[in-house]
């Protein structure tokens, strides 16, 4: 039963229907919460749609916004500004995912990716608030992360009242939201479970493994003895406990499973999906998580409708809920919803805050301005330098660390590397690659790469990233090309030890001004540091499983193993101090 009433938010009264049910085409009802304008009249509707549960979102109405490191944020409160949705003039519809909350049906395994496409239901969702007394007939989509990525799943089934989407720090390659360079990331156990800010989804009987409901026992039993053959697995309770109890941990025991890419992954991957949505569509997302804008900027050049990409300044973590982005969002939504002519199509395509300088860059594509890729070669003595080194490997013998287990130490040992200050203004736009000729003495390791803007202060703000493991060293030879590697992460490859390897790491994308007396510093790792400037801004959780066994790390950077980044520069004449 409907449950309507009225609310206070601060001066503005809404009306707010609980608990509607909306009828999938199988019969399955999902549950949605309405809040709009009192006086009944038809507006446009926005749709957000999760596993998180439509009662979290209605915090919004209560909490003020709240930013990290804040203990009060939490990363699922992610549908949006209520208050602002109804005062802007549109219908705030919040419902929950099929499986999820208070909606029947079964969600199998991470996107429901054993069950109803969540895109047909999407398709459903949306035509029904369409129909409704209170809705003028055009709908669009509000949400940042798993909201994001609903709407570019909804988009692709077209709708045909979805009007335009606008989406903030979406996640889009299902494989490197789960896996970076083929390093497991714990993120997606903090949104399945709730740890670490996130309140995670909401719980029912209908949330179900994929592989479970896939294989026999005695498969599963298979693929888990196999998985824990991983010493890097093998040492991580929390990832025991998920091999031996998959019930309690569905989603997230599907992902440790299925460490490679592959028709497990792709078969509803978004960016796959792009060329199906012809609807206006703005992607927004912030610096300091490469991977996400990574995955932002392959969507955006898929799409085929009008679209916009916008990336915005660091840090990487949006207050809860996004508040930073409405005032975008109703700009789009009033020029492609409303019809009010607001000037939003003549602006760039696309939009880049640049760090360092904190400059906004435009332009018609990404990058938005012409680069040129520069090698900056690793040289004794720490040093990265625009030359490279003419020594042999006898003489500039190799810099080399050893990691022992996090089991047994708390220190994450770092090789590091630094250019001279640089001397004017060096401004870098695009992603890069770093090719690192290493010998290492197990068959697996993680290379962990982390690019610093260091002040002639110290001071120190994150500006990339890239990872990589050693058995996930194979190209795809067909996509790599200088400055922009690709790896298909179809399989692992175990490292001959003692061999000298060429592994090349994707550094992600990236916007940064080196000013002048500030130093390009480059961090390389095989786990992260527990605690930094950088990790400080993020959820308890956004780590990465380290490596389970000793590993003994040499790295070669001589006349005959050139190990270097090669790194996008738009100011091809500036550079850093000779020395």
């Amino acid at each position: 039963m409907t449950d309507l009433h009225t609310i206070q938010a601060g001066a503005q009264t809404i009306a707010v229907r609980k608990d509607l049910r909306v009828p999938m085409r199988d019969g399955v009802t999902l549950a949605a919460d309405t809040y709009g304008p009192v006086d009944g009249t038809p507006r446009p509707a926005l749709v957000a749609l999760s596993p998180y549960g439509k009662e979290l979102q209605a915090l919004a109405l209560t909490t003020p916004p709240q930013r990290r490191p804040s203990p009060m944020w939490d990363g699922c409160i992610e549908a949006g500004d209520i208050a602002r949705v109804v005062k802007e003039g549109y219908v705030h519809v919040i419902g929950d995912l099929r499986g999820s909350g208070a909606s029947e049906g079964e969600h199998i395994g991470n996107y429901n990716a054993g069950g109803v496409p969540l895109g047909q239901d999407a398709y459903d969702f949306i035509e029904w608030v369409a129909a409704q007394p209170w809705c003028d007939g055009d709908v669009g989509m509000i949400g940042i992360s798993y909201f994001g990525s609903m709407q570019v799943l909804a988009a692709a089934e077209r709708p045909p009242s979805l009007k335009a989407i606008f989406v903030s720090g979406g996640h889009y390659d299902f494989y490197e939201t789960t896996y970076h360079g083929g390093v497991m990331w714990f993120m997606p156990r903090a949104a399945r479970e709730g740890r670490g800010g996130d309140s995670g989804w909401a719980f029912t009987d209908g949330v179900k493994s994929r592989m479970l409901e896939t294989y026999s026992p005695e498969e599963i039993s298979k693929r888990v003895a196999e998985r824990l053959k991983d010493p890097d697995v093998a040492a991580w309770p929390n990832l025991v406990h998920v091999l031996n109890y998959p019930k309690n941990h569905e989603a997230w025991f599907d992902i440790v499973v299925n460490e490679v890419d592959g028709d497990w992954y792709e078969e509803r991957n978004p960016i796959t999906l792009a060329p199906d949505i012809d609807i206006p569509v703005w992607l927004q997302i912030d610096q300091g998580r490469g991977w996400t804008m990574d995955g932002t900027i392959e969507l955006y050049n898929s799409l085929k409708g009008p679209k916009k990409l916008d990336i915005g300044p660091y840090p990487p973590m949006q207050s809860r809920p996004f508040i930073e982005e409405h005032d975008k969002m109703f700009r789009w939504y009033e020029y492609w919803i409303k019809g009010i002519d607001n000037g939003v199509m003549d602006e760039p395509a696309v939009t880049v805050h640049v760090e360092g300088s904190r400059e906004t860059v435009t332009g018609a594509q990404w990058p938005p301005k012409d680069v040129e890729f520069r090698s900056l070669y690793f040289r004794p003595r720490r040093k990265l330098s625009f030359e490279p080194e003419l020594m042999g490997a006898e003489h500039a013998a190799p810099d080399g660390f050893y990691q022992a287990p996090l089991t047994v130490t708390d220190k994450v040992e770092i090789l590091s590397w630094s250019t001279a200050p640089f001397t004017e203004p060096t401004e870098m736009i695009g992603q890069g690659a770093a090719h690192l000729f290493a010998e290492i003495d197990q068959p697996d390791t993680n290379f962990i790469l982390r690019l610093w803007d260091e002040a002639p202060t110290g001071k120190r703000q994150l500006i990339t990233t890239a990872y990589l493991k050693a058995s996930h060293r194979e190209l795809d030879e067909e996509r790599t090309t200088e400055g922009d590697p690709y790896h298909p992460h179809t399989r692992a490859l175990p490292v001959e030890p003692g061999k000298i390897e060429e592994y090349v790491l994707r550094v992600y994308p990236f916007a940064a001004t080196f000013l002048p007396g500030h130093r390009l510093v480059v961090e390389l790792s095989n786990d992260e540091p527990l605690a930094d400037e950088h990790n400080a801004l993020l959820p308890p959780d956004a780590f990465h499983l380290p490596v389970g066994r000793p590993v003994t790390h040499k790295i070669y950077r001589d006349a005959a193993h050139p190990s270097r980044l090669v790194l996008p520069f738009t100011t091809a004449a500036a550079g850093p101090a000779s020395r």
